[in-house]
């Protein structure tokens, strides 16, 4: 698929240097410099690849000044790291919603409805009483349960699993793998050691421009709703527990489990393999390093939580201070106690 120089300038809203009808056909980094090719320069270490490149056209900022001369088109744009991001994400989109049409074999259930322009890859399973947008794309091997509502543009990729009664907005994005809606981990424990299953009667609403990474899990609620708000962007091989809500543009890394009832605020980071009890509340704007474990509500917006043990960041950083000079501090505390019991002390110490 190609586009113009000018076409793309339009996408990220720069401006055109040089020839703006020279043709893109991929996205490269500046030191390949490939024919037909568009990529960007933000950082100066590689500008002398811009003199040696064969590209189409290189996104630049709006103030940069070439030394030599320079064979690509320019678009010149206030950050082009972030320009480029934006048309990376563009792209993906045109090639995800290029596929359209219904492949068999293909099943979907009594009284369900599709929009307009979407794609339903071989062997997808769409159950009775679903309701799909427009430009919705289902690939191969995808399980739709009953009653499932999908919103507009948003792709279910391979393999991805919805159970019944769940809601999945518009423009979200859905990796391989992924289950949306499975049972909850409700055990009550009997007088006899054993454990009875609690059902697991609600469901997933996952709102607007969610994106969620491969092989993830997000259990459906006891009774209720497993909340992902709009924006928030889960990683691969992430847990989500029943009744868990996950706030506004809140992003969770790879391996990290929110355990059942927590509420996670908005704009959160839950960095990898971090795991939070369930009960508990994450107030607005908290950060959550690699690893750390939290077991308490967190009341104040912007904490930062760091360490296995999950105490603040500050805190943390006192505690590992003291924990390098422990053995200077086991040598004073030992000088002393002989200090006071009146012992010898002993040379050199």
């Amino acid at each position: 698929m190609e586009f113009s120089v000018n076409q793309i300038a339009g996408m990220i809203g720069g401006s055109v240097e040089g020839d703006g009808e020279r043709l893109v056909d991929n996205l490269g980094k500046i030191e390949d410099g490939k024919a037909k090719t568009i990529s960007f320069l933000s950082n100066e270490k590689y500008e002398n690849h811009i003199y040696k490149s064969e590209a189409a056209a290189i996104i630049v900022k709006e103030d940069f000044s070439a030394k030599k001369d320079i064979k690509p088109a320019l678009i010149r744009v206030k950050d082009p790291y972030s320009a480029f991001t934006k048309l990376l994400e563009e792209y993906s989109k045109i090639m995800a919603y290029a596929k359209t049409g219904i492949e068999e074999p293909s099943f979907i259930g009594e009284k369900s409805e599709t929009g307009d322009n979407i794609y339903r890859g071989a062997f997808s399973y769409i159950g009775n009483n679903v309701k799909i947008g427009n430009n919705v794309k289902i690939y191969p091997q995808a399980h739709i349960g009953d009653n499932v509502e999908i919103g507009d543009n948003t792709i279910i990729f391979q393999g991805v699993k919805i159970y019944a009664d769940c809601k999945i907005g518009q423009n979200c994005n859905i990796q391989a793998g992924t289950v949306i809606g499975s049972d909850g981990f409700g055990f009550a424990p009997q007088e006899d050691g054993t454990y009875k299953t609690i059902p697991q009667l609600g469901n997933v609403i996952i709102e607007d421009n969610v994106s969620i990474g491969a092989n993830s899990t997000i259990d459906c609620a006891t009774l209720g709703s497993t909340i992902i708000k709009k924006g928030a962007k889960i990683d691969n091989q992430v847990q989500i527990a029943h009744n868990v809500e996950i706030g506004e543009n809140t992003v969770i890394a790879s391996q990290a489990g929110v355990s059942g009832s927590t509420k996670v605020g908005k704009n959160c980071v839950l960095a990898g393999q971090v795991g939070i009890v369930g009960h508990i509340e994450i107030s607005d704007y908290t950060t959550i390093s690699a690893k750390s474990g939290v077991s308490k509500t967190i009341k104040k917006p912007n904490t930062i939580i760091t360490g296995m043990h999950g105490i603040e960041h500050k805190q943390y950083l006192k505690s590992n201070a003291l924990f390098r000079k422990l053995p200077e501090l086991h040598q004073q505390v030992q000088q002393l106690e002989k200090i006071v019991l009146n012992l010898p002390t002993e040379k050199g110490i």
